[in-house]
């Protein structure tokens, strides 16, 4: 009898303890530009869901990406690494330009990965949308269920595209099903938008009968995604869960930019569809320097909302602290209650006393990226030029993939990177140009052979 009621209390114990257990959404935007929201400011487009998670939580200025493109940011939140330690530049592509660029083919399934770190934490996890940590196009790729996610629905991966706008009707089965069965969940929710194509939709173009074609397609588009993101904000208050639910929303990169006048033409898409090409690309970036493509702000400077009541603040802006993407990682598993993996070292850092509004987490590793651009930078595309960057405190340092031409920024007191001040502070140049190139030398030669897909030697 001892024994049940030992037993028994167990049970409880463990039960009440999965259900305190934070539930953890993350809302990651393909291509939306720091500026994108109403509450940043856009002069026409309306965000008022995604704005609730400003109003009801806080907003921080100073959150970037580990790329200027999809790819290598996707797997830095995976990952907790900076992508180039997994040899991922830029986008995953055709077999034979991911082998002409000395990529993979897909994110290696023996790095450390953080579903699979919140499920053996007691997490249902989950992701919808996009993938893009291989490709559709890639056939043998793995699926996201191999990566750690109970259940996916997804496009640009291997297998069964999901249509692009059934992720939240995804979503919201799936926090249902899971709140029915009193068990925390983690959800990747990855939408489309505003990633071409823009695939438009009656309701939403006449919502903006004012506006030129171009920017009436921009708007509708992301009007359509914040409409889904307030489904699923509802689904969470109908079912009493939002206070035990951290949300996140955030982009990938900056927003994409055509190069010059570019005409409004359809275009197809293997994984989306059809639907309208650059010429309605009409993203901005605040102000901030450069587009998607660039490791200037504008390109790595996107939004981070992020909404938790009774710990996170409500309604505040944050302009000060420094966080990465690579930084979601220890931070979710710290909220979850999740042990990282033995010998596993981040390069992130836990940010959960900054979201708590609690302390400053000073940055004692500095940021790094690593990108392939061109150099020099063309007329019609002069920001992305950079081939490395380097942040440390207030410092950012940016230089061609060659490491020959460099520019200073102190990014704090000149967020826009307008004034280069690398004349008059030969030691912090020097220091963090150091810093790079001993970063340099820890990357891999090239990608693990268990990452090629068949298709190599075709």
């Amino acid at each position: 009898m001892k024994r049940l009621k030992i037993l028994l209390l167990t049970m409880l114990s463990s039960s009440v303890f999965a259900q305190d257990k934070p539930n953890i959404l993350f809302i990651f935007a393909d291509d939306w530009g720091w500026g994108d929201l109403s509450c940043h400011g856009h002069p026409y487009v309306k965000t008022p869901n995604i704005d609730r998670l400003a109003a009801e939580g806080t907003d921080f200025h100073r959150f970037t990406v580990a790329s200027g493109v999809c790819s290598p940011s996707r797997a830095a939140v995976m990952t907790g690494h900076f992508p180039a330690r997994y040899s991922i530049d830029g986008h995953f592509a055709w077999a034979s330009s991911n082998a002409k660029r000395n990529m993979p083919d897909w994110l290696s399934l023996t790095a450390p990965l953080l579903p699979r770190m919140l499920q053996k934490a007691g997490y249902a996890t989950a992701h919808f949308g996009k993938w893009h940590l291989s490709n559709n196009m890639i056939s043998d790729s793995p699926l996201p269920s191999q990566y750690g996610y109970d259940t996916y629905g997804a496009f640009n991966c291997a297998g069964e595209q999901m249509p692009v706008h059934e992720d939240a009707r995804n979503a919201i089965a799936f926090i249902e099903e899971t709140n029915k069965a009193e068990k925390p969940f983690f959800i990747n929710l990855w939408i489309h938008e505003p990633h071409t194509p823009f695939h438009t939709v009656p309701k939403y173009r006449w919502r903006f009968p004012n506006l030129n074609e171009a920017d009436n397609i921009y708007a509708s588009v992301l009007s359509h995604a914040d409409d889904r993101v307030g489904e699923v904000l509802d689904t969470l208050e109908r079912l009493n869960i939002s206070d035990n639910t951290l949300v996140i929303f955030s982009s990938d990169n900056g927003p994409a930019r055509g190069v010059g006048n570019v005409p409004l033409t359809l275009k197809h898409d293997t994984a989306t569809g059809a639907g309208y090409g650059l010429g309605g690309a009409k993203g901005i970036t605040g102000g901030r320097k450069g587009y998607k493509g660039s490791l200037f702000e504008g390109g790595i400077g996107v939004p981070f909302l992020a909404r938790w009541p009774k710990h996170i603040a409500a309604g505040k802006v944050d302009e000060s602290s420094l966080i990465s993407a690579v930084d979601l990682l220890p931070t979710f598993c710290e909220i979850a209650g999740a042990e990282l993996p033995v010998g596993y070292e981040p390069d992130g850092l836990s940010q959960v006393s900054v979201l708590m509004g609690k302390a400053s987490v000073k940055r004692e590793k500095p940021l790094f990226w690593k990108m392939d651009n061109q150099w020099p930078g063309s007329k019609d595309k002069p920001d992305h030029w950079v081939g490395y960057a380097v942040v440390d405190q207030n410092w950012k340092l940016v230089t061609d993939r060659n490491l020959k031409y460099f520019e200073l920024y102190d990014i704090v007191a000149d967020p826009y990177e307008k004034n280069d001040l690398k004349a008059n502070h030969a030691e912090v140049l020097a220091s963090l140009t150091k810093k790079l190139t001993d970063w340099t030398a820890t990357l891999p030669a090239g990608p693990d052979k268990d990452t090629f897909s068949a298709e190599r030697t075709k």
